[in-house]
């Protein structure tokens, strides 16, 4: 394995499945009292999360144009001919609030055999037989084991090439260039106040057939909150693997999930009622406002926290739909130090390892205040740039274009695509 050796320390499992599947949050959900003026409050900022469609089809006009020139570059490598894009992420779930700031993409590309580590959470990637073809240059010394750093990399050189010669679609030619971001990490110093930011961005994922034990052995598709024809092509799908560090944030990837949360609020999918329309997805849509908010208001002591968190809120609440019960939902998980991962439930979110005591401490004190504020945090946050790339960042600015340009805004825009780096070595199972 790709850093086996490396002794970083394993995720603690949480508790058994069993016990996770009957003990997800201890909040139950009540009748709540909710004061007029909050309710307005609520609704008024509803109204305003999605994303308008001037702004979605100038935004994904951009990407899926990128999109179609990379996968022909990539075709022409003998490494990659096999590969192909599938969406994923919270704009494909539609459930991206305020702008279309990010999109999220996987290159699937085919492997034969795994080995489960660290529960589930964490797998080895092996090859059957020893190749003979161009995959031999991305072994481990095993001549069996993939290396996600040398794939990565190899990915990382070649979108880097391919950035030198592509100047975007006819349409966006003379006001748009392309760089290379050298800044840190962390920093954004290098975007205008006035600039608008759109992040692609790209993973590698390893495919597993769907004849794969490990694609239908999952009980948690089933709970899913959704009809019978729409669990049953869940328990269908197959799943993937992605290259991952080991310790950080989790990466918020998932075809099961964008299935699930796509279905609510479809007459035809969702819950397979005639009573009023499922409002679960416009629950998790004002969630993810908050969590946002306290982001940008707090980027040190809440820099842990990503909408990932309040999507596994969510996906373990889908029995209920009602905003507050996600607020106080996340806040008791937050408590106990206890968020299961909803695909690979031996995983918790909220362990040590992974989120400090004192950010959970943090985290339950800023949404105490936001409940006693009447959630102030809804409010729209100001256009700025949040992005924190993983390692190194390959952008595309937007110049100010003229008053008769047909686009959607005056303001500039940067589509920034990020490629990571993994740290350890380690593929981490992420449900299709």
């Amino acid at each position: 394995m790709d850093g086996e050796d490396s002794g970083s320390p394993r995720l603690p499992p949480v508790r058994q499945r069993q016990e996770v599947q009957q003990q997800s949050s201890s909040v139950v959900e009540q009748p709540v009292s909710v004061p007029s003026d909050l309710a307005d409050w609520i609704k008024l900022n509803a109204r305003d999360l999605k994303i308008s469609q001037r702004d979605r089809r100038w935004a994904a006009e951009m990407v899926n144009g990128f999109r179609e020139h990379l996968l022909k570059f990539l075709k022409k490598e003998s490494l990659f001919q096999s590969v192909e894009f599938l969406n994923t992420g919270s704009y494909f779930e539609k459930v991206k609030i305020y702008s279309p700031d990010e999109f999220d993409m996987m290159l699937k590309f085919p492997v034969l055999t795994t080995t489960e580590l660290d529960g589930g959470l964490f797998h080895r990637i092996d090859l059957v037989h020893a190749p003979q073809g161009p995959i031999r240059d991305y072994l481990l010394e095993n001549q069996l084991t993939l290396s996600s750093t040398k794939l990565l990399t190899e990915m990382f050189q070649l979108v880097r090439k391919f950035l030198k010669t592509y100047r975007g679609s006819p349409l966006h030619l003379h006001i748009c260039h392309w760089e290379v971001n050298r800044k840190t990490p962390n920093s954004p110093a290098d975007l205008r106040p006035e600039e608008r930011t759109t992040a692609l961005f790209i993973y590698l994922f390893i495919h597993v057939s769907e004849e794969s034990e490990l694609a239908t052995r999952d009980p948690y598709r089933s709970r899913c909150g959704l009809g019978k024809k729409s669990r049953r092509e869940i328990r269908n799908q197959p799943c993937y693997f992605v290259p991952k560090r080991l310790k950080g944030s989790p990466t918020p990837i998932s075809r099961i999930k964008l299935k699930i949360i796509t279905s609510h609020g479809n007459k035809k999918t969702c819950c397979e009622g005639h009573g009023t329309k499922c409002c679960r997805k416009l629950c998790l849509m004002l969630l993810k406002s908050p969590i946002e908010g306290l982001k940008q208001r707090f980027p040190k002591e809440l820099d842990e926290l990503c909408s990932y968190h309040g999507q596994t809120v969510f996906l373990h609440a889908l029995a209920c739909s009602s905003f507050l019960y996600l607020v106080d939902a996340l806040q008791d998980h937050a408590r106990r130090g206890d968020l299961p991962h909803f695909f690979v439930p031996e995983c918790n979110l909220f362990s040590p390892t992974i989120f400090h005591r004192r950010a959970l401490a943090f985290l339950v004190r800023a949404l105490d205040e936001q409940k006693r504020e009447g959630l102030p945090l809804l409010k729209p946050p100001a256009l700025v740039s949040l992005l924190k790339p993983s390692t190194a960042a390959a952008h595309i600015i937007l110049e100010k274009p003229t008053e008769k340009s047909s686009l959607p805004t005056a303001s500039c825009l940067k589509l920034t695509l990020l490629f990571f780096l993994v740290v350890l070595f380690a593929f981490c199972c992420f449900w299709d």
